[in-house]
């Protein structure tokens, strides 16, 4: 196990890990999510008080949880990086934080088509709303910041504290539908079970698989592209290159 871990940490060995699975995973993610989305929104039933608008569940519901299960991820990476100074940790945050701005960016705007029918507006200062809006800041300053520093070290660094900093954020945005009276619904798929019904829980769930298999698949691909910048000077980097010709 520890030298399989070596070796994943590893750019070259990750670099080829990633380039041979990277078309699989993409093809099965892509497939899975036509799967679940295409079910719930043309084959699963009518909601009993919303109709048919809460479709867009299949879509929401998988931003959302991306979009926070990246942001965890990142804290992991930046106290790996922080303690043990794993290169791969650093590039898997600067990597990850564009998907994870852009799943939150789309977790908040089918929240408001969602919420304009349901809540007769499009936009609410509720907890669960700003909190996840200020996942999207944190993600953009996290953006930011790696452009603002010329030296890897410390852009490394910087960004690593940032994602630590933000991870305050986590709980608030999980338990802020439980601490406060807020608009947004509580959770309807817990650990303890659901509350949702099976025909409409079951495309949700292959939704929700669909999204992170397809994270994972360009969140890999990304990885290399960062991989590639930080090596381009190595003879392992130039000797692929000499290949593609």
């Amino acid at each position: 196990m520890r030298q399989f871990f070596s070796q994943l940490i590893s750019f070259p060995y990750f670099f080829k890990l990633a380039q041979l699975s990277f078309p699989y995973i993409f093809v099965i993610s892509i497939f899975v999510i036509l799967l679940g989305v295409s079910w719930g929104v043309f084959f699963s039933p009518s909601d009993a008080t919303q109709g048919d608008v809460y479709r867009i569940i299949y879509i929401h519901v998988p931003a959302a949880s991306v979009a926070q299960s990246i942001y965890y991820t990142m804290v992991v990476a930046s106290i790996t990086y922080l303690i043990w100074r794993i290169k791969m940790a650093s590039v898997f945050m600067i990597s990850m934080a564009p998907l994870g701005a852009l799943f939150t960016f789309l977790a908040l705007f089918t929240g408001a088509v969602w919420g304009q029918p349901t809540w007769g507006t499009w936009w609410v200062w509720d907890a669960r709303l700003t909190s996840t809006l200020i996942l999207l800041i944190l993600y953009l300053a996290i953006i930011s910041l790696f452009s603002s520093f010329d030296r890897r070290d410390s852009t490394d660094q910087a960004v690593s504290i940032i994602v630590l900093i933000g991870g305050i954020n986590l709980p608030i945005i999980k338990l802020s539908v439980e601490w406060w009276n807020t608009l947004h619904q509580s959770a309807s798929i817990t650990l303890s079970g659901s509350s949702i019904d099976n025909e409409m829980l079951i495309p949700l769930l292959i939704s929700i698989l669909g999204f992170y298999i397809y994270v994972t698949a360009i969140g890999m691909r990304r990885m290399q592209i960062e991989i590639i910048k930080r090596e381009i000077t190595h003879n392992w980097v130039k000797t692929i290159f000499q290949e593609k010709r």
